[in-house]
């Protein structure tokens, strides 16, 4: 039974949380996949309060809140962000009052609670499309995108879906089509129908009574479509890239211009916000999902402080390895698009191949890589998002096509093979069964490459990769200026990354060698006077700063 609160009055959620409004500007976001972090009923799935009795180890990690991924009732043919009650938990996950539990205990230690909010599609299961596709007349019929087909009977326009195929899905009870940016079963809801703008502003203020800090919004971009249905124009192969669809999918041979990245977004941006601002110390971050013109959208979604706080980038999702001119490129990108935004940054999600086996396949020493990487990402001008796992230095897991449960790798397998394995079990017991998340048949096999990495197994190495992250994020919270400072990029060749980071009077000096080779860097001008705590060797001399292969620097500059 739903638990129904006031609008505008928080229910009682644990320890009071922290003053700062601004808390998620160079915060560090800790995001759980749910199905696969700690199962408590023996059916396999994971669940929220296993997510509850997990915390003390969240919190041992010193980051400011969680992504918790989409828990809500669904059919789950795209594992929760297929929505069919945007206001109850889906039974697997647990209840409401489940989720009102995980919100105190984590308030009561300090992480704020983020939830993943899926409002430009729903379930074709969700009583507003059952009701939309009933008839061209009931009262919701216009809630969802319908169009009519072409003479030939094909579909309105060449719009394709990012899990293969056109976007389009005949309804032979309407006789229309309706839109489905992803998979058929997710209906796109029009967001030109002003009850549907209200009806989901109400999903996020009803969230927001139970006590939630904030909300990640999937597929920000794809909220509106153009209204004139018209065809998106094609899309050179040499501007082609993966970082939103695998190469397999012709998705990349379009511009996408009228099905998504819509400039109607912005006011509906605008009234999310301002409602948002009635609950302080809440915050947003928009996934911005698009190849080419992403780092604009980010622009204008968090320009003027009344849209989104901050937008989740792409380009470091993407295979594309992290040189020196790579990140340089990406940083600068940003800063220019968006001189008053601020960027969540990720290497790992649950979209995307994990990046110790995106990047780290290519280099001789992974683990040394890995911790360079992961003291790049602490360094960066913009909040940090680390994915479960990531912390343990977890690879992707190789599975069988008989153990496959995303729809999109059996898709496009095997050329693609989905996201499965970015996804399998969290691995807390080196010798437990299934590494202890499960006393069942876990929804996905545990690896067995996994065991050794064992939150247990590490816990108490104080060299372990779990140890330096701990490290890397107390680090990061002790100096303000890599928290919320402001970044310039400092020139010492193609082989080391090296910037100043500043905030008041307090300015860091941070090197990172991102090659396999002893570099020999000049030392910056003014005083030195190098920093430890943050588990890396680097080495100041008179004149110069050596730095062994994937290894790091950092002081604080006079």
């Amino acid at each position: 039974m739903k638990t129904m609160t006031l609008a505008g009055k928080r229910q009682q959620t644990g320890a009071e949380m922290t003053a700062d409004a601004e808390w998620w500007r160079g915060g560090v976001i800790y995001q759980v996949y749910p199905r696969s972090y700690q199962d408590t009923s023996g059916d396999g799935v994971g669940d929220l309060i296993g997510i509850a009795e997990r915390i003390e180890y969240i919190a041992s990690l010193g980051v400011d809140a969680i992504w918790v991924s989409p828990f809500f009732t669904s059919p789950m043919k795209d594992f929760g962000y297929d929505v069919s009650d945007y206001t109850n938990v889906e039974p697997m996950f647990g209840t409401l009052g489940d989720f009102d539990h995980l919100v105190k205990v984590a308030h009561d230690h300090g992480i704020r609670i983020i939830i993943d909010l899926v409002l430009s599609h729903s379930s074709d299961q969700h009583p507003w499309f059952i009701e939309s596709r009933l008839d061209r007349t009931n009262p919701k019929a216009d809630w969802y995108v319908w169009a009519e087909p072409k003479p030939d009977g094909t579909p309105p326009n060449n719009w394709l879906s990012i899990f293969g195929g056109s976007a389009w899905q005949w309804d032979g009870k309407r006789e229309q089509y309706y839109l489905h940016n992803f998979l058929t079963s997710q209906p796109d809801l029009n967001f030109h129908n002003e009850e549907v703008r209200q009806a989901l502003l109400d999903v996020v203020r009803f969230w927001l009574d139970r006590g939630v800090d904030g909300f990640r919004l999937d597929t920000i971009n794809f909220y509106f479509h153009d209204k004139e249905l018209r065809d998106n124009p094609p899309l050179a192969k040499e501007l082609r890239n993966d970082s939103i669809a695998p190469a397999v999918n012709p998705y990349n041979h379009q511009l996408h211009v009228y099905d998504k990245n819509r400039p109607e977004n912005l006011e509906f941006l605008k009234r999310f916000r301002a409602l948002l601002d009635e609950y302080p110390g809440t915050t947003a971050v928009g996934e911005v999902g698009d190849a080419q013109i992403g780092l604009q959208i980010v622009a204008d979604y968090t320009s003027g402080n009344d849209k989104m706080h901050m937008c989740y980038a792409f380009e470091f999702l993407s295979n594309t390895r992290l040189t020196v001119d790579r990140v340089r490129t990406v940083m600068t990108d940003f800063m220019t698009a968006a001189p008053e935004g601020w960027a969540c940054w990720a290497f790992s999600n649950h979209d995307v191949v994990r990046h110790a086996t995106r990047w780290g396949d290519h280099v001789n020493d992974r683990e040394r890589y890995m911790r360079l990487l992961a003291g790049l990402i602490m360094s960066l001008r913009g909040s940090v998002c680390l994915y479960q796992g990531e912390e343990l230095g977890l690879t992707e897991a190789d599975l069988a096509f008989e153990d496959l449960q995303d729809p999109y790798g059996i898709q496009f397998w095997p050329d693609f093979k989905g996201r499965d394995g970015c996804r399998t079990p969290m691995v807390w017991s080196e010798h437990e069964q299934c590494a202890g998340f499960t006393s069942g048949e876990p929804w996905l096999p545990v690896p067995p490459e996994h065991r050794q990495l064992a939150v247990d197994a590490q816990d108490h190495v104080q060299a372990s990769m779990l140890n330096h992250y701990r490290r890397l994020v107390a680090f990061r919270k002790a100096h303000p200026a890599l928290v919320k400072g402001s970044l310039e990029f400092v020139e010492t060749g193609d082989a080391v990354l090296s910037m100043v980071r500043r905030d008041g009077n307090e300015a860091i000096f941070c090197a990172f060698n991102l090659s396999e080779e002893m570099q020999v860097i000049e030392r910056p001008e003014g005083a030195l006077e190098p920093l430890d705590g943050h588990g890396f060797s680097g080495f100041l001399r008179p004149d110069t700063i050596e730095i062994s292969p994937y290894d790091a620097f950092f002081a604080r500059l006079g």
